[in-house]
């Protein structure tokens, strides 16, 4: 089936006339459909259908695009099985975690939904007792919301519901690789009310979009959650216009474990945090960064849950890691191995394809013992199923090794003791840290990172209105 961009409330094929097919990475025989292969043209036409929507919704009341929202929340529940199978048949995931996903993402529109009716400003006391002041906030206008392949429910969600509760408009380029799911949620905001205009679609490749969408003067936002080198590049192109930017880039998130209460708990913690979706989520963590006298133990822990992760086709009950996205995905992970073994490392568990499953895109959950803190492995985003273990003699070297990166998304501790959980909240340097807990986040709270994994103003809950509002202050005789 051939699927088209939406464009001011009509499915509209492409510019060039040209369609892509894709395959899940499950079964690469499957063949899912047929998507539009977008331009800047097609850029344009999204971008006026947006303009030409904001005024008309900016003006609906708060409560009532909260309304629209709800519904649409209830719809995502209505359809969350189907939506789930669309999900693990284009990106992997596996079925439980694709029912988890669009629970998510009703949960968080319900937050943004609220959100609606609490565009609060601030009132002023003035020197002229003729003239009131007070600041409100007002929509930004058109946004570009810009998304990746490895959570494609929950993040365009995540982005899309704040940028309509307060107002704005929206043109949404979802990845290459998995455009279906976004195509059933621009249905679903549809079937919930949401006016022509005020969400167009736009499908294809980045490289051909991405430059005409960040760069055009009448797109006032750009929200995007991607790699920190597309990222940089979008940033770049926002600061021709002074368009905002929100940005949700790499991250390379480690758990420093010294003199932790349970090592049994940690290991848990650690694995499931590890190698959800296959290790594909910027909040994963990637790196272990122990003690020299926990070390043995808690590595032989880890092994024995990394060693009992089953992987298989993502339907079927009972796996728990699906295939990874793509081969260029499974070919980045096995060049990380053979840095491994080249580097003397000790491969513990895993480090290559899984045999008998050679239909879709399967690596073995991989933990990598004896990683040099000046590693690739230690360093760079590998956004796949390999944990690295690194051993330190002190919990101040260990602190430093888990600020090595470029990146500062999340970290977390594993001890016992308070000081030292003090000491890593306040010199960590990440956006999100956590204590006795794995790199979990909540539909409420605050999301986002430092260094060269954020900039902007952070998403999910209450500090979204800093990206997608604006102050007017007023002053009234």
């Amino acid at each position: 089936m051939k699927y088209n961009n939406f464009i001011g409330g009509v499915w509209t094929p492409p510019a060039s006339g040209e369609y892509i097919d894709l395959r899940s990475p499950a079964d690469t025989s499957d063949i899912f459909g047929s998507f539009a292969v977008s331009g800047p043209e097609d850029v344009l036409h999204a971008v006026e259908a947006a303009k030409k929507a904001f005024s008309g919704w900016t003006a609906m009341s708060g409560p009532e695009r909260g309304r629209i929202l709800y519904r649409f929340a209830d719809l995502l529940e209505l359809n969350r099985q189907d939506l789930a199978e669309t999900l693990s048949r284009e990106e992997g995931k596996t079925l439980s975690e694709s029912v988890g996903e669009v629970g998510r993402a009703a949960a968080e529109t319900r937050f943004a939904a609220g959100e609606a009716s609490r565009m609060t400003g601030n009132h002023f006391v003035s020197d002229n007792p003729d003239v009131e002041i007070f600041l409100k906030k007002i929509p930004i206008g058109p946004v570009a919301v810009i998304t990746p392949w490895n959570f494609p429910i929950v993040t365009p969600v995540r982005k899309i519901s704040p940028a309509l509760a307060y107002g704005n408009t929206v043109v949404f380029k979802p990845p290459t690789i998995t455009p279906l799911s976004a195509i059933r949620l621009v249905e679903l905001y549809r079937e919930a009310g949401v006016p022509d205009g005020v969400i167009n679609l736009i499908l294809g490749p980045g490289a051909q979009t991405g430059d005409a969408l960040s760069s055009h003067p009448d797109i006032r936002g750009i929200t995007f959650t991607g790699s920190t080198s597309i990222g940089k590049r979008i940033y770049a192109n926002s600061t021709q216009n002074l368009t905002k930017v929100q940005l949700e880039m790499g991250g390379k998130n480690p758990a420093l474990v010294y003199h932790a209460e349970n090592l049994e708990i940690c290991a848990d913690e650690i694995v499931r945090a590890a190698f959800s979706s296959c290790g594909q989520r910027c909040t994963a963590i990637s790196r272990v960064v122990v003690s020299e006298e926990e070390h043995d133990e808690l590595v032989t822990l880890m092994a024995k849950k990394v060693a009992e992760i089953t992987v298989g086709d993502p339907r079927t009950p009972g796996v728990v890691m699906g295939p990874l996205v793509s081969q260029a995905q499974i070919e980045t992970c096995e060049s990380y191995v053979k840095i491994a073994e080249a580097e003397g490392c000790r491969i513990a568990v895993g480090g290559k394809r899984v045999e008998g499953l050679s239909a879709g895109y399967y690596f073995e959950a991989t933990l990598i013992d004896g990683v040099k803190r000046t590693s690739p492995l230690a360093l760079e985003e590998i956004f796949g199923p390999i944990l690295s273990v690194i051993t330190v003699s002190s919990f101040l070297e260990g602190l430093e090794v888990c600020n090595d990166p470029e990146f500062g998304l999340a970290g977390c501790v594993f001890s016992s003791e308070v000081s030292k959980a003090k000491k890593f909240i306040s010199d960590m340097d990440s956006g999100m840290v956590h204590v006795n807990h794995g790199t979990a986040s909540q539909a409420h709270v605050p999301f986002g990172g430092m260094k060269s994994s954020g900039f902007g103003a952070f998403s999910i809950g209450p500090t979204n209105s800093g990206f997608y509002t604006k102050d007017k202050v007023v002053y009234l005789k």
